[in-house]
Parts: C-alpha cells; structure tokens; sequence
C-alpha cells in the first residue's frame, strides 16, 4: 500500500454533489465490485437524444428526506447480487467527496430498502484511494455541502 492511501472504516458518511446529496451513509465494501445507490420511482426519458434518469434518493434519519434527482444514464448493465442473481440496471457517472477527495464512480441505481445503507461503495471506487479497516467506523467528520460548492 501506498502512502497516499487513506484508512477508513466499514461505513462512512459522503455527499454526491451532482445529485445534490449533502450526506448519505454509505456502507465499503471490498467484496462488491461496483457501486450502488438505494433509489426510488426510477423512470427514464430522453433528453436532446440522449438517455437520462429521473428517480428519488432518501437521506437523513431513517432516508425519510426525499431528494429528487435526475442524472445522464451512462450505461444498463448486468450486476449479480449477493445472492448471485443477475438483474439489469442502470448506471450513471456521480461525483463523490469522500475524507476530503473527490472522484467519479459509476454507480448503479437499485432497490436497497431492505438494506442497512442506501449506498455501497464498491471496490472500483475505492481501489488506490482508500483502505478499509473493518474495526472502525464514520473515521471522517460529516460532510458538508454548501450550494455554491455543488456548482
């Protein structure tokens, strides 16, 4: 490992500025190639002849504050799940701040209401950035996101 890669715990708190997410729980986890984040009412519609997405994210206590979002689809892919079922789903190309970097993750759009955290930050994103140590958890202070900063 490089000294440039910074030690965080299982689960930590980020913001996807693009969406307008100012904090999201996010749970990292090596196991999981890619990236997903909890979504709802998910539609697509074309937009200058291109494919864009429109859906909902929860965040807050208990994901109760509802966040709508609309972003470029970027790929549909297969993705198997724990369980090892493929399901088709939607990508988009998201921004990410995280421990004070910033970087672009592709992240599919599912349903994980029956899950702990409405994001997963998969071994893609994490790969050259990050450790994990399994032993700590929310190792940054939470994030803050200012509208002007977004932009």
């Amino acid at each position: 490992m490089t000294a440039d890669v910074i030690t965080l715990g299982w689960r930590e708190r980020l913001v996807l500025p693009q969406l307008g997410i100012a904090s999201l729980k996010a749970k990292l986890d090596t196991g999981a190639r890619s990236s997903a984040l909890h979504v709802d009412d998910l539609e697509s519609f074309e937009r200058d002849g291109e494919t864009w997405l429109r859906f909902v994210v929860g965040t807050g206590p208990r994901q109760r504050i509802a966040v709508h979002c609309e972003a470029q689809a970027f790929d549909r892919r297969g993705v198997r799940d724990t369980g090892g079922r493929l399901t088709e789903r939607w990508f988009i190309r998201s921004e990410v701040w995280l421990a004070g970097q910033r970087f672009t993750v592709d992240i599919n759009l599912t349903d994980r209401r029956h899950m702990l955290f409405p994001m997963l930050l998969g071994r893609t994103a994490l790969v050259g950035r990050f450790a994990v140590d399994p032993a700590l958890s929310y190792t940054q202070p939470r994030p803050v996101l200012a509208v002007a900063e977004a932009s």
